[in-house]
């Protein structure tokens, strides 16, 4: 359950977390190189964020909320000395953003130390929490997380190695789930068998590198080596890189909204640039819904790829009519309706010499609850635009999502109460069209092998148990009030 406060853009929906590990041979530092990560990742997790770090079997670690500049210094971080790291940054869409839900999670088990950190979401955490608390587990959290590691470290008990427990362990869960697995001798990879979420290997030297996203390896001098695939294991010790990669049958469902808005623009997942997608994106809704106009623009940062792509498939220059304060940190806390309206001007602001006189098309990635863009168009209008044409670079959200991203329940998406000309009408928009459902394959350039669309379209790939499809907000415990 979303319990945030913080909530840095309330008119998106929000991934859950980015994850990185690194495995070192040479003379780098994994905790700085675990920071670097965690900064490049920042977009995927605003909440909290840690470092867990290896010391020839000795784990330590430091975690806290708020940003990565916020949370670390060079005193914390050069007393976090080793040869292996993970690190997490994370927005909640299941527990409480509380300072106990911050990751990476640190359990201490009979077989020694196991530090993880998970992005996504499962299906069936209810289930196996209710079993392992009627086996007297004791949890000290509410975040799925804490489930998987208690099920990891009870097959370790007898398993061989910890990367046979991993993998005893990986078919009992179910949902999604990108984590990075940290032991005293070895660093695991794991990622589930429809590939929900993104995770990559890179190099650098003697040292392996997983992150979410390629941007992290770019940001910590790391080659690029290849995708994890879905399904698979990766476990990185003193004798290199082994995977370990049992068949399955399963269709592979990688997020498609990581190309429309998670995803940072510089990054390429599953082989796609994310600056392509988009920008293909606004071309295909320059096909689509033409519009006769003098300026393209895009609410920054998100909706600019798509808006360049409209305005060189259309001819209609591109131009900024919106600037960003990118001071604005991660959170503004709005107790009122007055005072979240206001936010929006304090986030964006119109550019009057720009916009002034102008018919304008303007792109945005995602229209949720409906609550801003309407705000976005009536400050250009107020700003002089004569006319402005809302083109949205994915289709309508029609459905919630429950592997691990944080859009709500039917009664809280407009496009489920309203059409799109109601939409239109209640954003004070002169027209609005959405990218077509069918068009997501071209968006992608016909290269993805599979992808999850079931918010646009309502087939999802993996079971959902009933009582998440009854209540989107169904919390499986009472979160600790931290005093």
């Amino acid at each position: 359950m979303n319990c945030s406060v913080m909530d840095y853009d309330i008119s998106k929906p929000h991934e859950e977390c980015g994850v990185f590990g690194i495995y070192t041979k040479g003379e780098v530092n994994p905790a700085y190189m675990a920071y670097n990560g965690l900064l490049a990742l920042q977009h995927r997790g605003q909440e909290s964020c840690g470092i867990a770090v290896n010391d020839r079997g000795v784990i330590s670690y430091s975690k806290d909320m708020g940003l990565v500049t916020e949370a670390f210094n060079d005193k914390i971080l050069n007393g976090l000395t080793g040869q292996m790291a993970v690190g997490h940054v994370r927005y909640s869409t299941a527990g409480a953003s509380v300072r106990e839900n911050a990751q990476p999670l640190v359990m201490r088990y009979i077989k020694g130390t196991l530090a993880i950190a998970h992005n996504g979401n499962l299906t069936n955490a209810y289930e196996l929490r209710h079993e392992l608390e009627h086996r007297g587990c004791i949890f000290q959290t509410t975040i799925d997380t804490e489930v998987i590691a208690y099920i990891i470290a009870r097959e370790r008990v007898d398993a061989p190695s910890i990367e046979e427990a991993v993998h005893r362990a990986l078919p009992k869960i179910q949902g999604s789930f990108s984590m990075v697995i940290m032991s005293p001798q070895k660093l695991i990879a794991a990622r589930d068998p429809h590939g929900f979420r993104p995770l990559c290997i890179g190099k650098l030297d003697d040292s392996y590198v997983f992150a979410s996203e390629t941007c992290a390896l770019d940001a910590c001098g790391a080659e690029f080596v290849r995708d994890v695939e879905p399904g698979e294991i990766i476990v990185v010790d003193e004798n290199g890189l082994r995977s370990i990669h049992d068949k399955v049958e399963t269709k592979k469902s990688l997020c498609v909204f990581e190309y429309i808005y998670f995803a940072r623009t510089d990054s390429v997942i599953d082989g796609i640039s994310v600056y392509e997608a988009r920008k293909e994106a606004g071309r295909l809704l320059a096909r689509q819904h033409p519009v006769e106009a003098d300026m393209v623009i895009g609410v920054p940062e998100s909706g600019i790829d798509a808006a360049i792509g409209y305005s060189e498939e259309s001819g209609i220059p591109f131009q900024k009519g919106i600037v960003k304060n990118t001071y604005i940190g991660r959170t503004f806390i709005k107790p009122s309706q007055s005072e979240r309206e206001r936010s929006v001007r304090i986030k964006l602001n119109s550019l009057a010499s720009s916009v002034k006189g102008k018919r304008v098309v303007m792109l945005d990635d995602s229209i949720v609850r409906g609550t801003t863009s309407g705000r976005i168009v009536a400050m250009l209008k107020d700003a002089g635009a004569t006319e402005v044409h809302l083109r949205i670079s994915s289709p309508p959200f029609l459905w919630p999502c429950y592997y691990g991203t944080d859009i709500p329940s039917k009664d809280d998406l407009i496009a489920c109460q309203h059409t799109i000309k109601e939409i239109g009408e209640m954003s004070f928009a002169d027209s609005i069209e959405f990218l077509d459902l069918e068009n997501l394959p071209k968006m992608l350039g016909g290269n993805c092998s599979g992808y999850c669309d079931a918010c646009f379209s309502g087939k999802y790939p993996a079971p959902v148990p009933d009582y998440l499809t009854a209540n989107k907000n169904y919390d499986y415990c009472i979160p600790i009030k931290r005093l």
